[in-house]
């Protein structure tokens, strides 16, 4: 196996669409996908099901070692549409997290702004802080020239499924291959995005990470994005108040509020597929994925990459980085919640077609959720149909 800097996750994905469309005898043994990329993929069928290497007596994983996965890891790269054939493997992930300033939330607490301590834990009560903080700036902020926000949104898709998850919902039905997107669930999450910005107590992201330079200067209470994020949301932070006597203030993160009886957590990330070749070097390259995600391995690249490791052993060896980086512990002690977006092809578009929705929703709060995601919907599952025609003709 020879590695070599392919680019980035869109440079792979042409890459690989050009090399199967040229017959694929240049393919790689070993590339990263996203769950929709294999998918895409496996149209053409290009790709192993893996299952029956990590069920192989020889070469596979004990039912231990299974069980030590994550769940949720597992099932994102298993597919429905293709008989629930194993198309990857994950080797890390990260998660949809809540951002919020421990210090203001206090404040708001103290001062009677607010009806709850903590963090919050509800759609009712964000709102209630995010509404609070707007008229009552944090004392410690660095920067006071700019008016408190309440919750500063980013556009993306990724956040339009993490609300939907945590209202009760998905975006997608497995069992009947369709999306989901004008479900009650996902209709109740941007009705109350919608609210958040009729009251003025959410705003909308306008420049690149611009969540967190505003976090970082005390004029944000909540942001919700990908905890990958962590160490940029401290160096905002640092960068802020540098010069400063005593700058700064104590942040956590914490999941997305939700309605359910426990949390419901987007986590999302690209796996390692493998195309097809032989058999001797498809077993070969399982053989490294195996060791790339043994714990040993698996504990090195948490700490090095900041992303999560996919084996809930690897917690006894993150002693150390948990204690020196909390925020992480946090967000990790989460991972049992996990769900994930649909591994489907074509879900690219669909999710620019997501992120357009949610962007016209928050800017005409006015404008009915149910009717524009109803819209959203039939366009994203016409799209569906066509290529599993594709995939079933």
């Amino acid at each position: 196996m020879n590695p070599s800097n392919q680019g980035g996750y869109g440079d792979i994905f042409d890459k690989m669409t050009l090399g199967i469309v040229a017959g694929g005898q240049d393919l790689p043994e070993l590339v990263v996908a996203y769950q929709n990329q294999a998918a895409t993929y496996q149209i053409d069928d290009a790709l192993i099901d893996i299952t029956p290497l990590i069920e192989s007596p020889t070469w596979g994983l004990s039912a231990e070692d299974l069980g030590d996965f994550f769940p949720s890891f597992i099932a994102s790269d298993t597919f429905s549409i293709y008989d629930g054939a194993r198309l990857g493997f994950p080797p890390n992930r990260s998660m949809e997290v809540m951002y919020y300033n421990v210090d203001w939330l206090a404040e708001l607490s103290a001062n009677g702004a607010i009806s709850f301590e903590g963090a919050p834990q509800t759609p009712d009560q964000f709102r209630e802080a995010a509404c609070a903080a707007v008229a009552n700036p944090f004392s410690g902020a660095a920067n006071t020239d700019s008016a408190s926000i309440g919750y500063q949104l980013s556009i993306d898709a990724s956040r339009f499924a993490s609300w939907t998850f945590a209202f009760g919902g998905n975006i997608f039905d497995y069992e009947n291959n369709a999306y989901t997107l004008d479900s009650e669930a996902s209709v109740a999450a941007m009705e109350f995005l919608q609210g958040l910005f009729a009251d003025g107590c959410a705003v909308e992201v306008t420049e690149n990470f611009g969540d967190q330079t505003s976090f970082g200067q005390g004029l944000t209470l909540f942001t919700v994005g990908s905890s990958s994020g962590l160490p940029f949301y401290q160096s905002a932070i640092d960068g802020a108040y540098e010069g400063i006597e005593d700058g700064g203030f104590s942040w956590s993160v914490g999941p997305v509020p939700y309605v359910t009886e426990t949390p419901r957590q987007n986590i999302y990330g690209a796996s390692v597929s493998i195309p097809k070749s032989t058999p001797e070097q498809e077993l070969a390259t399982w053989i490294f994925v195996k060791y790339y995600s043994s714990p040993e391995v698996q504990a090195y690249w948490a700490v090095a990459a900041n992303y999560f490791p996919v084996r809930a052993s690897v917690a006894e060896g993150l002693a150390g980085y948990f204690e020196t980086n909390p925020a992480y512990q946090v967000a990790f002690d989460l991972l049992q919640y996990g769900m994930a977006e649909p591994p489907v092809p074509g879900y690219d578009p669909v999710r620019n077609a997501m992120g357009e929705t949610m962007a016209f929703l928050a800017q005409n709060p006015d404008e009915s959720a149910l009717d524009a995601l109803t819209e959203l919907n039939e366009e994203a599952n016409a799209e569906l149909q066509e290529l599993l025609a594709d995939i079933e003709g």
